[in-house]
């Protein structure tokens, strides 16, 4: 045996993928995700009806539960706004039509005044805006409950994982509409129940994810070694298991929120969520499903709203799974 037996690895000439290896991991998520036209397209919807959501009441210049109305000349009397159909005045002069010849001649409502007189285009960004709240609070709270009590459980197995489980088994066996009706015998209608309902119902999906990642982790090498090494359980947990499941969580929240944002429009639909003055988009769904015999433009602004809500978040939530996990034909 000789030297020339043998070969120093710096010798030899290895070729190396640089597209690879000077791409990032979260620079290939992104890479991969904008690459999807349906993740860009949900990215634009999203967004506009965040910026609208926060921008719309303060460009219309009422309020959500303001009631337009003008005084009569001739008689003295108030006269309210209720039910105009959506217009816009300085775009009917300028397709050199005849203007509106009744008292709100010269207001713009662009989504027309509901049966008490109030701007359908403020309620309904507003709407959009209570929804989006309670949507994203829900499930930040969700996040941290679900993901600690399923890392937990996967973490120490066995009678503690047997425990959590029927747990979570039972939790999740009772109907939605049980707990809220429940909780409308001690609590008062509004955001609080409505918050309160979907903590109690959400944070179980979330749950089941982060269990079954950490189910497949903890046998790894790096988490043997960590132990090894005198990390504590909980060390390990938040540590070293958690940074490998943002993942999975991440897809998991975007196809929650739409399911949080359906549920409390649900809730405010069927009597038990926000009440008025206050509105969300599903109220203002009741209102206008109230009024869609004599007001049948009232429901659609805030149905078209909720349809955009649900699309945009899916299509997110598909184009971060297969960022996140890429088919080999997508590398």
């Amino acid at each position: 045996m000789t030297d020339q037996d043998f070969v120093l690895l710096k010798d030899r000439n290895i070729e190396t993928d640089t597209n690879y290896a000077s791409m990032p991991y979260w620079r290939g998520v992104f890479k991969r995700f904008f690459a999807k036209k349906r993740s860009v397209v949900g990215l634009v919807i999203v967004a506009a009806i965040l910026v609208l959501a926060l921008l719309g009441p303060v460009l219309s210049g009422y309020t959500y539960r303001e009631i337009t109305s003008v005084v009569d000349e001739e008689t003295g009397k108030e006269v309210v706004a209720r039910g105009i159909s959506p217009r816009i005045p300085w775009l009917h002069k300028l397709l050199g039509k005849e203007d509106y010849t009744d008292r709100f001649a010269d207001k713009t409502f662009l989504f027309g005044t509901d049966d008490l007189g109030r701007d359908l285009w403020t309620r309904t960004w507003y709407g959009a805006r209570v929804s989006l709240l309670i949507a994203f609070v829900t499930i930040i709270i969700d996040v941290i409950i679900g993901m600690t009590f399923g890392l937990t459980s996967g973490y120490f197995g066995g009678a503690v994982d047997g425990t959590m489980q029927r747990f979570v088994e039972v939790a999740n066996s009772v109907p939605r509409l049980v707990i809220v009706s429940v909780l409308a015998i001690f609590m008062p209608k509004g955001i609080g129940l409505v918050i309160v309902a979907l903590l109690l119902t959400e944070w179980i999906g979330m749950s089941k994810i982060a269990r079954a990642e950490m189910l497949k982790i903890k046998e790894l090498e790096y988490i043997f070694a960590s132990r090894t090494l005198g990390a504590g359980n909980f060390g390990i947990i938040f540590n070293d298991v958690l940074p490998n499941t943002v993942g999975p969580i991440i897809t998991q929240v975007m196809f929650s929120i739409p399911t949080a944002i359906f549920t409390e429009a649900f809730l405010s639909f069927v009597g038990v969520g926000i009440m008025l003055p206050q509105c969300s988009v599903g109220s203002l769904i009741e209102d206008g499903f109230n009024n869609i015999t004599t007001l049948p433009y009232q429901i659609v602004p805030p149905i078209i709203v909720l349809a955009l809500l649900m699309l945009g978040f899916n299509f997110i939530g598909d184009g971060l799974r297969e960022a996140l996990a890429p088919k080999l034909e997508d590398m």
